[in-house]
């Protein structure tokens, strides 16, 4: 990615923020960086899925490192992964490639390695099978970090391709994973009336 794109990226995302910051007003102050990871999903007309992640660091100053300066705006990383998977969330394919980082001819050697991820569930234990495989010296931290949000993206990709109550199905998936959803809630008893399981 050419530096300009990377100043206008940072630019856009720097307006997006602070039009839709609902936090409180902060105390004066500067950035100093910026991170931003993203992920977006795809139906493939194989009938496989592709989950594709971005992580991208800028600095708003120059930066000195040991392979020299990175300017304002430039990026220090920009890591790119796919992940394939099929309905059973299985992987079949990974590939990671390095636009930018802080160390050319070091830190993209490792791209191949995480084809070891491919037969791993993204739903049964795949952060401990992805910190076992890449964590550490074996891989590189920031594309394992980008990796570990795999799970819950693949979740809202294939949410969407289903309605939240399915006819004849079980307690839906969503149901007791978070606190807004647990069984005995209001929103449950709301929304999902079935299987309430509050105060009469």
């Amino acid at each position: 990615m050419t530096r300009f794109a990377v100043v206008i990226l940072a630019a856009a995302f720097r307006a997006e923020y602070r039009s839709r910051m609902p936090l409180t007003s902060p105390a004066a102050r500067k950035r100093l960086h910026t991170r931003r990871v993203s992920y977006e999903c795809f139906q493939r007309d194989d009938d496989l899925f592709d989950i594709e992640g971005r992580l991208l660091d800028v600095k708003d100053h120059d930066f000195t490192l040991l392979t020299g300066v990175r300017r304002a705006g430039q990026a220090i990383h920009d890591l790119w992964a796919r992940i394939t998977v099929g309905r059973d969330f299985v992987i079949r394919r990974v590939e990671v490639k390095f636009d930018d980082m802080p160390y050319p001819g070091g830190c993209e050697r490792i791209e191949p390695a995480y084809g070891k991820l491919v037969g791993a569930s993204l739903l049964h234990d795949f952060r401990k099978t992805l910190y076992d495989a890449m964590g550490g010296v074996k891989g590189c931290s920031h594309v394992t970090e980008l990796l570990m949000h795999a799970p819950t993206a693949a979740i809202q990709m294939f949410a969407g391709l289903r309605r939240e109550i399915e006819p004849d199905e079980g307690k839906p998936f969503q149901l007791d994973r978070c606190h807004a959803l647990e069984t005995t809630t209001e929103t449950v008893r709301r929304y999902y009336a079935r299987w309430y399981r509050g105060a009469a």
